[in-house]
């Protein structure tokens, strides 16, 4: 079927790689709870995996096939990670300390459509703001951004919740509330 051994090695590379970007995804959906997406995934994941690795158990003598299918798993893993990080799906905890507790911090993370928790804190150093932000992951780096600018020095803790139950925010994100902070500082360039 395969006669030209380097379309072979290709072809066990790139099913190789669309396996385990399936797997990767399949994974991610299911920690994040969405089980019929997951095992729809799931699905094409295992045709994938049957297809490529009965093409190497066919050619076992030949090594060339084992490397790519080896070198195929590698980059499918990479390739998987990418996705998920474009996919950013879920939400994530940002703990701030911020040496200075007279900044308007909370309110200008507020004006952006953070939900903040904020409470005044004590340091080795003196007094202290601490906050807690949840956000979409898709704004992560935009709050990182946003945060960096009102203090260089602020403390950063970031984690992915597992559950989130109440408070308001959660109603004012799915409404698209929160906007980014690197669209509004270009507006706010264009306007000057």
């Amino acid at each position: 079927m395969f006669e030209n051994p380097l379309v072979l090695i290709a072809i066990i590379l790139a099913v190789n790689i669309v396996y385990v970007s399936f797997f990767t995804l399949r994974m991610i959906f299911t920690l994040k709870g969405q089980r019929y997406f997951a095992a729809f995934i799931g699905m094409f994941e295992i045709v994938t995996y049957i297809y490529g690795l009965g093409i190497v158990l066919d050619r076992l003598d030949q090594i060339e096939n084992v490397i790519a299918y080896a070198v195929g798993y590698g980059t499918g893993v990479i390739v998987g990670m990418k996705i998920e990080e474009k996919l950013a799906l879920g939400y994530i905890t940002v703990n701030v300390i911020s040496s200075n507790p007279d900044i308007e911090f909370t309110r200008q993370l507020r004006e952006k459509g953070y939900g903040v928790t904020s409470w005044y804190a004590y340091g080795m150093e003196g007094d202290r703001l601490a906050m807690q932000i949840l956000t979409p992951r898709k704004y992560e780096l935009s709050l990182y951004e946003t945060i960096r600018m009102i203090d260089q020095k602020a403390f950063i803790v970031a984690y992915e919740p597992k559950q989130i139950h109440g408070g308001f925010w959660v109603k004012s994100v799915k409404r698209g509330k929160i906007r980014d902070a690197q669209k509004e500082q270009q507006e706010q360039q264009n306007a000057f």
